[in-house]
């Protein structure tokens, strides 16, 4: 079987993996050319072939980045030269069509790497998947957008280079995991944060058409109608990235090209996607209304104290509660629909807590499954994770990746039989899923499919059960708000202003009656 082989020919050469703990794993696979010198800030080409056996055996350095994630992943070397995967492959298989899972890592698109220990895709690999993670560019290296860089582009597009760098990862897989033992016919990407919020972006890409066929989105989307903002259109971009040439003090794109890699990524800079007319021609909002997204099957969820990040460095007291919160949120919104006055101080930080993870993550994910569900033809299962790890103050952001990866020794927590159990039921849904399309399997507890008229989620908590979520009261107060905001959005200001101006006239005039009455009574 191609799958218990330490040796595979790709179509960059030969490559041999190592054997460890019983799968097969090659470590460091170029699948783009390095994006360096002229190469920085333009899309990937493909991997420069080599000569005899590319020994498989070590991980690639990570991209460019400041910082890490998750936090307490361990230091790694950095490269610009870093468009590199890695495979994991089961060794005790007969099949040579094995479902593939394709991991992109978070880290709000600045920090992460395919290769810190967390991500290791072994325990998913003995399930019987193969699983593939990939590094892509990040921060300002990944996603500059600059008039001038869209001038030399073949597309009149810049940034998404990070997009565009997964993209090529699945490129990858289509060419080149058959002769891994892998499927490229039944593809599922699954990611965390803004691996999820990328995945979310590649399902209303059509250059991503035909290369996945099942998501997974942990904690992580591109919904919000506030996030459709100035520096998520290409010129809104282009402007970023001319006061960030600025605050570099470069003369041109040339002399930009010239820097290291160090000194570029020390400028603070906010990377996203970016509605380019190219790597996403819309919002993925819109192309789900449109029925112009790739239509595959989806299963997404969130934490229920994914707020608890937002809490770094704050002291959020009854006192200090709304204000804290119109640090994050435009005032108007706090107002509407934010918490109550809280009794205390305790009340005010749970309430903090809940609106940050609400906004940010709980009703994007409610959203998405709900998108999916009226536009799609394929099923969509929805989770909700609340169950808090030994020594964590609850289910924060990124808390349920050690489940999905099996991987809870890496970490001297005092784990239960509980926790074993849930990972190991977490793992399972995620892989039956990846096989299917459908989470549900033999001895776990039956996860039903999301749809507008069954709005019931898998909730993971103490224990395992389905239902409708406990926060959804606050969730469609989200989305009637952020029906309005679209209106506004769509049909423009003129109409708020002839609106204003229609109610200003009907008073005037109600007014005007009221005081000719008067009149005529006295």
């Amino acid at each position: 079987s191609l799958a218990s082989a330490q040796l595979v020919k790709t179509d960059g050469g030969l490559v041999e993996g190592v054997r460890e703990n019983g799968i097969v794993v090659f470590k460091g696979i170029p699948f783009a050319a390095p994006p360096v010198g002229a190469l920085r800030w333009r899309a990937p080409k493909p991997p420069v072939p080599w000569l005899g056996v590319k020994s498989a055996d070590r991980f690639s350095p990570i991209c460019m980045q400041r910082g890490s994630y998750p936090e307490n992943a361990p230091p790694e070397p950095m490269s610009e030269d870093c468009l590199y995967l890695n495979v994991w492959v089961p060794t005790d298989t007969v099949s040579e069509k094995l479902p593939v899972m394709l991991w992109i890592h978070g880290g709000g698109l600045v920090n992460g790497s395919a290769s810190t220990p967390l991500y290791a895709g072994d325990a998913l690999a003995r399930r019987n998947v193969i699983v593939v993670t990939a590094n892509y560019r990040l921060g300002a290296l990944g996603f500059l957008a600059h008039p001038d860089l869209t001038r030399e582009s073949e597309h009149t597009v810049s940034g998404n280079y990070g997009l565009l760098d997964q993209l090529a990862a699945l490129g990858w897989v289509q060419r080149n995991i058959g002769a891994f033992g892998g499927d490229p016919g039944n593809v599922t990407v699954f990611g965390q944060s803004s691996g999820s919020i990328s995945i979310s972006a590649l399902i209303a890409s059509p250059l991503a058409r035909g290369m996945f066929h099942r998501a997974i989105g942990q904690s992580g989307e591109l919904f919000e109608p506030l996030n459709v903002a100035p520096e998520f259109t290409l010129t809104g971009a282009e402007r970023a990235g001319q006061r960030f040439v600025t605050r570099m003090g470069a003369s041109s794109l040339q002399d930009l090209r010239g820097r290291l890699a160090s000194e570029i990524i020390a400028k603070p800079f906010g990377a996203n996607p970016i509605i380019d007319g190219y790597v996403l021609p819309e919002s993925p909002y819109q192309a789900y209304v449109e029925r112009r997204h790739n239509d595959v099957a989806l299963l997404i969820g969130s934490n229920t104290e994914e707020g608890l990040s937002f809490l770094a460095n704050r002291t959020v007291t009854a006192a200090t509660m709304t204000s804290e919160l119109g640090k994050d949120f435009p005032s108007f919104v706090v107002s509407l629909i934010g918490p109550k006055k809280p009794a205390n101080d305790r009340e005010a930080l749970a309430s903090f807590v809940a609106f940050q993870g609400d906004m940010r993550f709980g009703w994007n994910m409610w959203a998405w499954a709900r998108l999916h569900a009226r536009a799609g033809k394929h099923q969509v299962f929805l989770y909700q994770f609340s169950h808090a790890p030994p020594r964590a103050p609850g289910a924060s952001h990124g808390v349920e990746m050690s489940y999905v990866f099996g991987h809870l020794d890496l970490q001297s927590e005092p784990w239960t039989q509980y926790d074993r159990h849930l990972a190991d039921v977490m793992s399972a849904y995620w892989t039956n899923f990846a096989k299917s399309g459908d989470p549900n399997g033999v001895a776990l507890p039956s996860w039903p499919a999301f749809s507008l008229t069954h709005q019931d989620a898998l909730l993971i908590g103490e224990e395992i059960s389905s239902g409708a979520l406990a926060n959804e009261r606050d969730l469609v107060e989200i989305d009637r708000l952020y029906g309005a905001v679209r209106f506004v959005l769509r049909y423009g200001y003129g109409l708020a202003v002839i609106v204003t101006l229609t109610v200003l006239v009907l008073v005037w005039r109600i007014a005007r009656r009221f005081f000719r009455r008067r009149i005529a009574l006295t």
